[in-house]
């Protein structure tokens, strides 16, 4: 059952996210089209059949009601509906989505489903009686759909004989049907059709029957099909009708009853004594359902090219993963091996090093998600809010194909959806005058950008509005008692960090949408939760920005090993641009006693890092160790340490949740890795390392 519900789950969101998407970008269009009209009602019909076949009767009941409604706009045609209709139709629409999603979210929180949705359906009734004058019936549903689908025309011609284990009954033709490969649970897919079927009142036999308590009739179907011999001719072509916008249906055949049955058989009918005929696909059969894969030219159904994979398995896989690189580094760097000269084992390591690349690249790339799913959410958000606030803003999404770690993608949502609506209350003009008066568009613009850069994704948002009055935010703070330290001493980017305390809020008034001072902090909690990093900037009377830097918190990646001391160090190959030696003249001191030094033209500050983080060492004249030139975003500065121990590619684990006490992420710590010998290295941070240092200094 809860393989059955995950299923359901994750069909059902899918379909409403495909359904927003649709409805925002028709809104935006004014209108919908016949397209959007198919492909509503096809989404309607998949959700009331699962649903029903779940027994989840409220989300059965608003999907059947919404499905009738698009049932009429479908026959009737869309000039049927005038503007104000179409504009109606619009809200109607999204307050049905919504409904719906209340409910899928009360399934995924365990919750009981609504008892009453009379207001939801009595809004859709009404609709309908608005732009037809009566309601559509399941009876005039029923008698359109048995109207002749030309169903005639895709009558396979054969001279075999009707499979032997079909029903025994006198009906004119049967129809074979074949789910899309690999779709899974195929006994409850019939099932659903057999639910669709009797929900228009079609009279019929099949096989096999038990699909819904037999769960050993998959294994048939997957193999020979699943089969429906309506009791005539007009029941065939309205049954024709009905497949054909069915979900996951990749084929189905009208056949030729030639024989009567003797008697059922057994299950295990061999398949090659079914007859070869050529198949009826469903995206041939109807526009409508232009998602179901065409049939082959040989009539074999077309492979399903994507598969679900629970993320518990991509965990496993990672974590197996990151110990076969671990072990491959312990064989290859093994003492007793090292000063061997074996040129077959020198090629095997280096052919399982090759290997070993190959597979991490692969398992990384399973997790990998584009931010397209989060950021189209955010047009939702914005649609209803530019209605609410009467603003008139336009959502730019750029980079959403960036792909991020699936566990980073769901921890971000929320944070994301926090700052967009954030940018459309605080930021955003509250009038077009204001805006004209400013010297702006009359239509404000907030853009949704992500982006690659090394081994960090940079999500930011950012909004042309009216920006931040830094000295209404340092006085509001000073009156709850925020400040840590005199007023005068903040910096700009201090005071705008003021925004992420807890129980910060510069909404004089609580609202729908803020006001209540909880908000920020959260999105910072959030973001720091997955190894994140958030900044606010602002230009008061240009806008604001948000930048969410999410580094790779669990990832293989390549390193360079440092030592200091008795310590050994990691350092992203990614975040090294030199190493080089370097003398004590080459030194220059700055106006504040720092160490700088000259590269390409330019001045880099020097950190060192046994003075960092209190380590004893030997090595302090400049020109015995080592200088690692460095850069991550916008800072470049230079690392002094010991010596260089080699590259080697390491599983980044996460610090341990205890050390999140010590606050030890600020201290230029990003994690942690085992190395072949079996110790420990601290993966650095270069940017915060940065930072660190500064403030010691």
């Amino acid at each position: 059952m809860d393989n059955m519900l995950e299923m359901y789950l994750y069909e059902t969101n899918t379909l409403l996210e495909q359904l927003d998407e649709l409805l925002i970008e028709a809104e935006k269009n004014e209108d919908f089209t016949t397209n959007d009209v198919n492909e509503i009602f096809r989404i309607m019909h998949t959700i009331k059949g699962s649903s029903a076949m779940m027994e989840f009767s409220p989300l059965m009941e608003i999907a059947h009601h919404i499905e009738d409604l698009f049932f009429y706009i479908r026959e009737n045609g869309l000039d049927a509906m005038n503007k104000s209709h179409k504009n109606d139709l619009f809200n109607l629409m999204f307050q049905s989505t919504d409904a719906l999603r209340r409910e899928v979210e009360k399934l995924e929180n365990d919750e009981p489903l609504s008892t009453n949705i009379d207001n939801v359906i009595t809004d859709i009734n009404s609709f309908l009686e608005k732009i037809s004058g009566k309601s559509a019936s399941g009876d005039e549903k029923a008698e359109v759909a048995s109207e002749p689908a030309a169903a005639d025309a895709n009558v396979a011609a054969s001279n075999s004989s009707t499979p032997d284990f079909l029903p025994k009954g006198d009906y004119p033709r049967y129809i074979k049907i074949m789910f899309e490969e690999g779709c899974g649970m195929e006994n409850l897919r019939a099932f659903m059709v057999i639910t669709a079927l009797k929900d228009m009142d079609i009279s019929f036999l099949c096989y096999p029957e038990d699909v819904e308590t037999n769960n050993d009739t998959i294994e048939f179907i997957q193999e020979n099909g699943f089969y429906i011999c309506p009791e005539t001719l007009e029941l065939t072509d309205a049954a024709a009708n009905v497949i054909k916008d069915i979900n996951s249906v990749a084929t189905f055949e009208i056949l030729e009853h030639t024989q009567p049955s003797a008697q059922k058989t057994v299950v295990q009918e061999p398949a090659d004594s079914h007859p070869e005929t050529r198949s009826v696909s469903p995206s041939t059969a109807s526009a409508s359902s232009s998602s179901a894969p065409a049939a082959s030219s040989s009539g074999t159904p077309a492979k399903q090219s994507l598969i679900s994979v629970s993320l518990s398995k991509l965990d496993s896989l990672m974590a197996i993963v990151g110990e076969i690189v671990i072990t491959e580094s312990m064989v290859t760097s093994a003492p007793e091996i090292q000063n061997l000269k074996l040129d077959s084992f020198l090629k095997s390591t280096r052919q399982l090093r090759k290997l070993t690349d190959d597979l991490q690249d692969i398992a990384m790339s399973l997790r990998m998600v584009p931010v397209s799913g989060t950021f189209q959410k955010m047009n939702r958000i914005v649609r209803d809010m530019k209605k609410k606030l009467n603003k008139d803003v336009r959502l730019t999404i750029e980079g959403e194909h960036t792909e991020v770690d699936k566990s980073i993608v769901d921890s971000i949502s929320d944070p994301i959806m926090h700052i967009v609506r954030n940018s459309m209350d605080h930021g955003i003009e509250p009038t077009t005058e204001e805006r004209i008066a400013a010297g702006k568009p009359a239509q404000a613009e907030i853009v949704l950008s992500a982006m690659h850069t090394g081994s960090e994704v940079i999500i930011s948002v950012r909004d042309d509005g009216r920006g931040m009055d830094t000295a209404k935010i340092l006085e509001k703070a000073e009156r709850n008692g925020l400040l840590t330290k005199p007023a005068n001493e903040y910096s700009q980017k201090e005071i705008l960090s003021l925004l992420m305390v807890p129980g910060f809020s510069t909404n004089e008034e609580v609202t729908e949408f803020s006001g209540r001072g909880v908000g920020m902090d959260v999105v910072k909690k959030n973001v720091e939760s997955v190894g994140g990093v958030i900044s606010i900037t602002s230009e008061l009377g240009k806008g604001s920005c948000t930048t969410l830097k999410i580094p790779l918190t669990l990832a293989i990646v390549d390193g360079m090993e440092i030592s200091v001391g008795n310590s050994i160090f990691t350092i992203p190959i990614a975040n090294i641009r030199q190493s080089f030696k370097a003398e004590k003249e080459s030194i220059i001191l700055d106006a504040s006693g720092n160490e700088i030094i000259k590269c390409m033209d330019e001045f880099y500050p020097i950190v060192r890092i046994h003075n960092l983080y209190n380590i004893e060492t030997e090595i302090t004249n400049i020109e015995d160790g080592i200088l690692i030139w460095v850069e991550a975003s916008d800072k470049s500065y230079c690392l002094f340490v010991d010596e260089l121990l080699g590259e080697q590619q390491v599983v980044v684990k996460p610090l341990p949740a205890y050390l999140s006490n010590f606050n030890i992420k600020d201290s230029g710590i990003s994690g942690c890795t085992i190395l072949g010998d079996g110790n420990i290295s601290i993966i650095l941070d270069i940017l915060n390392l940065y930072l660190v240092s500064q403030n010691q200094y």
